[in-house]
């Protein structure tokens, strides 16, 4: 069933997604922002409240716990936040019979595949935050007409707080970019998530999409696009490092990148290098 959306209801305003979702829908659409402490979304009072009092066409979530190593030891937060609030909204979608649009992630998986992951993958979580994130995905679906989105590396925003700024910033003042040698990913840039939703709400069918740039890189190669892209390949400092000699608290999918070609009968999505010269372009333009 196609969604002509014309009010929209987007939680997690002021968030990094959140900024260029809202950014991409205001052009075109009635659109109400709401940043956490507009909003509690683990409110089932408040959130029924407030969705009656607007009565969206779409609810976009872009609230999430992120905290990927703080979740092993804040379970209550992370299945708060990226699961029984999940369930709210679509709950609320359900009340007022809106489209409920919710992101996921790549960590669903275990990352042992040695190829794309698709839609029709099973998903293994290896940590809490996974599994609080495989939760919201089933949570969503209880919404009339849900869109799950998996994303990953998301980079972009005027924050530039992302890995792959970190790297920009790190390789633009020779400074030394440790990143993974083998850790693989499709990184996301959030312009294109944004239009990718903006293009999945009228045109596509609901359900669950992969919604990442196409292709897939190592940390370590995208490291090296960066530097060719910012005239520095001669001159970057970047060193490989393995994922088994860095400590983290919460496990990785080593393999993590993803299969867009679903989306691809709806929106073709930029590779990652187009991403990444785009976003330099226009964020970094002095260095690029």
């Amino acid at each position: 069933m196609s969604v002509s959306p014309t009010k929209i209801l987007v939680t997690g305003f002021g968030g990094q997604l959140a900024g260029a979702i809202v950014e991409e829908l205001s052009r075109t659409e009635d659109v109400v922002a709401l940043a956490r402490g507009q909003l509690d979304i683990s409110s089932h009072a408040a959130v029924i409240s407030r969705v009656r009092a607007e009565r969206p066409d779409v609810i976009i979530n872009c609230a999430a716990y992120n905290h990927v190593d703080l979740a092993e030891d804040e379970p209550q937060q992370a299945l708060s936040a990226n699961a029984f609030a999940v369930r709210v909204l679509a709950r609320a979608a359900a009340d007022v019979d809106a489209t409920l649009v919710h992101y996921s992630t790549d960590f669903v998986f275990d990352g042992r595949s040695s190829r794309p992951y698709t839609e029709e993958d099973a998903p293994n979580p290896q940590g809490v935050y996974a599994q609080s994130k495989l939760l919201g995905e089933w949570f969503a679906a209880e919404a009339p007409r849900a869109f799950v989105l998996r994303v990953e590396s998301l980079f972009g925003g005027k924050a530039a707080r992302s890995s792959i700024d970190r790297i920009i910033r790190a390789i633009s003042s020779g400074e030394e970019a440790s990143v993974f040698v083998d850790r693989t990913v499709s990184p996301s840039y959030i312009d294109d998530v944004a239009a990718a939703t903006r293009a999945l709400l009228p045109g596509g069918a609901p359900g669950l999409y992969h919604c990442v740039n196409s292709g897939c890189c190592t940390w370590h190669q995208l490291a090296h696009e960066v530097a060719a892209l910012m005239g520095k390949a001669k001159g970057a400092r970047i060193v490989g490092v393995s994922v088994a000699d860095v400590p983290l608290r919460a496990p990785r999918p080593q393999f993590a990148a993803l299969a867009n070609d679903k989306l691809s009968h709806v929106v073709m999505m930029p590779t990652w290098q187009d991403a990444l010269r785009r976003y330099l372009a226009s964020n970094y333009p002095s260095r690029s």
